[in-house]
């Protein structure tokens, strides 16, 4: 099969046959449809990831159809419409047991751990557990552009942030995770306040459901223009970013007894921002991370996307070919193009 492989950790990868998959006993090998690109993906070739062993290949938001099936997996077949939460479960320890598999203490990560997206073909582990059946109404390029950044957002913001109508959020970097937690926030009936140092991503947070919007390099300290806005601070906010600014910056915008949700990845050397901890314990305020969501939770989702209260079709910015997604992965630093990017030609 054909698959992007990087060999070397910020060295431009290359386009290369590769062997196809073969499905292990709890597991399937898929038939890669469309597959986003992420800024994790672009973390894991910078060398970001502990997890990745070279030779590698990234991706892992995908859809696709079940192209063979291990002998152990019963609630799949050949021909089946999938995506995947971007955790492999194993469907076996305490935290899968309790319903909480995006921790689960045995998982794997497509594009991570193991080979990921950015191919033909892929394999997806415990398929039983990890597996998630697509409405037939779905087409395959909004179902990986759910990805992790739509699940994750929807965990964030309604599971963990637990955002009810008439609550202020302000969401801090309007990129895939963000804008999803726009829409989805507004949806509930949120008053949502997008932040951004981009005009135009703020302008599509907008046309997302934002009631106000800010740009980060035309105020002088953010979070005092939303306590401005709010008249006190937010209940909940999102650093869907992943920066020690970004993250200080959401802290800092709550009112007493608010929710910081810590949504975007802040690793290497930005993995340890300073927590002003001294308004954590005045106000009472809760610190909570968000790291993806169980295939079993894709159901309230869904049916929010089928019922059109939720349109992650929306969202998507540009298709692109296989051999495109290689400028993309190594330029996503810099791009600031709104919208998610998906590989659909293989």
């Amino acid at each position: 099969m054909k698959a992007v492989v990087y060999e070397n950790f910020v060295q431009a990868p290359q386009i290369m046959n590769v062997a196809d998959p073969t499905p292990k006993n709890h597991g399937v090998v898929v038939k890669v449809e469309a597959t986003g690109v992420c800024r994790s993906d672009w973390h894991g070739w910078m060398g970001h990831d502990p997890g990745i062993e070279l030779p590698h290949v990234p991706g892992h938001e995908f859809a696709g159809t079940i192209a063979a099936v291990g002998r152990d997996v019963t609630q799949f077949k050949v021909g089946d419409r999938v995506t995947v939460p971007f955790i492999y479960a194993c469907g076996a320890c305490s935290h899968c047991h309790s319903g909480n598999q995006q921790v689960c203490s045995s998982q794997t990560q497509p594009g991570f751990t193991q080979w990921g997206s950015f191919a033909e073909y892929v394999g997806v582990d415990h398929a039983n557990v990890n597996l998630v059946a697509l409405p037939e109404s779905m087409d395959f390029v909004t179902a990986a552009s759910l990805g992790c950044r739509f699940v994750t957002s929807f965990r964030a913001v309604v599971d963990q942030g637990q955002v009810t109508a008439g609550n202020w959020i302000a969401v801090h970097g309007c990129g895939g995770v963000g804008l999803s937690a726009v829409m989805i926030a507004n949806a509930i009936g949120a008053n949502v306040i997008a932040v951004d140092i981009d005009d135009d991503a703020l302008s599509l947070a907008r046309s997302l459901g934002a009631v106000a919007t800010i740009n980060a390099n035309q105020v002088d300290d953010v979070p005092l223009a939303i306590k401005d806005l709010t008249k006190g601070g937010v209940h909940v906010s999102l650093d869907a970013l992943g920066h020690p600014i970004t993250c200080v910056n959401s802290i800092n915008s709550l009112r007493t007894l608010g929710k910081h949700i810590q949504v975007g990845l802040l690793l290497a050397d930005q993995a340890n921002p300073s927590i002003p901890m001294d308004k954590v314990i005045a106000h009472e305020l809760e610190i909570i991370g968000s790291h993806g969501m169980q295939a079993h939770r894709y159901d309230a989702m869904l049916a929010m996307i089928l019922s059109g209260k939720l349109q992650p079709e929306r969202l998507l910015g540009k298709t692109i070919t296989l051999a495109q997604s290689i400028d993309v992965l190594t330029q996503l630093d810099k791009n600031n193009t709104p919208g998610v990017t998906v590989i659909t030609q293989f």
